[in-house]
């Protein structure tokens, strides 16, 4: 007799049980299966259609299901930028009543791709170096919540782009632990592990013809270590400084704060003779740009896209004498007057390119570089009609390829998670 099918899921939807999982996942109708890249995995994975959404199925042990779908729940609570965890199936049995493996059912990140394709043609240098920034800030980040990774790897991490940079998102913890704080040997542990993924991942990519020939996996590889240092040091390293230069406490703080991170305590002490201020954060965590961005205007969107249309509703508040005024009135007014006409201009065939926000900070960017060339201030609606017949008409969908032509130090932000997802309580469905 054939065992019941179970689902354990934080969201009830019931197309869950409109999907084949009396079929080895290998053998699922192409009716069913979204056709999207994907990166190298243990298991098989495969996408699908699910409620106007796309799913990501991996097949794998009851345990291990279980146990990685609370680790994405937990780590989703905490802030950490990772895929949304959607559901564990358990008790598959084929139509003979043999089992089948259980599945992890996680919502597909949007606008995310896998390193492999993010590059049409040969991976650059510069990409892959910006690759490996992403991916040491997000080591950082569990770092900081005491999440040993045990697997860092250019493979287990989601890539969306961040203003000419990008974002880096969890994918795979299947093999992560959560500490009250890491050691010193833990953190290294898993940087090594890292460089030598990485350096593995380039070469392979190398041999099979697909990196510029000025790249040097190597080189590209030991810069994750470089990378991690110098924020971790920047983050959690205590500085000494004389009293009477008490301005540096601020400075620290406006250094954190460019890097995307907040501070939520200060440890300051004196010396006994008062001559001496040593500082050390104590407990920080990323997004400053993006939570101050989301509490204004309710817009979601990375970091160094935050910062970007920060900068612009600052420019706002200046060029229409709107200082002084209250910051969330203003913020309002710059999204009716600017941001949302923007959005609504472009046309609905073309919505698929890129992010809103990554839309409106590429529009700023061509509109700089047509007043540069014509030694003028373009108007935004002539930069963004412009813009969408020169370049957003002219790109693939990003699900095809990500290939930006500049970058900078990438930061994470959280992802977004699916109707409290982090909150609600698991629902149990036998059929």
């Amino acid at each position: 007799m054939a065992t019941s099918l179970s689902i354990t899921s934080a969201t009830a939807d019931p197309a869950l049980l409109d999907l084949p999982w009396q079929l080895p996942l290998d053998e699922w109708p192409d009716e069913y299966i979204a056709a999207l890249p994907k990166g190298i995995s243990r298991h098989l994975v495969r996408f699908a259609h699910l409620s106007g959404h796309v799913i990501a199925i991996k097949e794998t042990t009851d345990e291990m299901a279980k146990r990685e779908y609370e680790m994405l729940r937990t780590l989703q609570r905490l802030d950490v930028p990772c895929v949304d965890p959607l559901a564990v199936i358990t008790n598959r049995t084929d139509a003979s009543g043999d089992p089948l493996n259980s599945v992890l059912v996680t919502r597909h990140l949007k606008f995310s791709l896998p390193y492999r394709a993010l590059f049409s043609q040969q991976l650059r240098p510069d990409t892959a170096t910006r690759l490996v920034d992403a991916l040491a800030v997000l080591l950082v980040r569990l770092h900081v919540i005491g999440f040993f990774w045990g697997d860092v790897s250019l493979s287990n991490t989601l890539f969306r782009r961040d203003a000419g940079a990008f974002a880096a998102y969890l994918v795979d913890a299947e093999t992560g632990q959560l500490y009250d704080g890491l050691s010193n040997g833990q953190r290294e542990n898993d940087l090594e592990i890292a460089r030598v993924n990485i350096a593995g991942e380039l070469m392979d990519l190398e041999a099979g013809g697909r990196v510029d020939e000025e790249l040097d996996p190597i080189t590209v590889s030991n810069g994750i270590v470089a990378a991690y240092r110098s924020l971790w040091k920047e983050l959690t390293g205590a500085e000494s400084f004389n009293s009477s230069e008490r301005w540096r406490i601020n400075e620290r703080v406006d250094r954190l704060n460019d890097l995307g991170f907040d501070i939520e305590e200060l440890a300051i002490k004196t010396t006994e003779g008062g001559t001496t201020v040593r500082i050390q954060p104590k407990v920080v965590d990323a997004g400053h740009h993006q939570r101050r961005l989301l509490r204004l205007t309710g817009l979601d969107a990375q970091e160094n896209q935050a910062r970007r249309l920060l900068n612009d509703l600052d420019s706002y508040t200046a060029k229409y004498g709107r200082k002084g005024y209250d910051e969330e009135m203003v913020a309002h007014e710059w999204l009716a007057k600017v941001f949302e006409p923007v959005i609504r201009a472009i046309p609905r065939d073309l919505r698929g390119k890129l992010e809103p926000a990554e839309v409106f900070h590429q529009l700023l960017e061509h509109r700089w570089f047509m007043s540069q060339d014509q030694s003028r201030d373009v108007p935004l609606a002539e930069a963004l009609s412009s813009y969408i017949d020169t370049v957003l008409r002219h790109r693939r969908d990003e699900a095809t390829v990500i290939d930006p032509p500049t970058g900078t130090f990438t930061l994470p932000i959280p992802t977004q998670g699916g109707d409290d997802a982090g909150e609600a309580a698991d629902w149990r469905l036998t059929v």
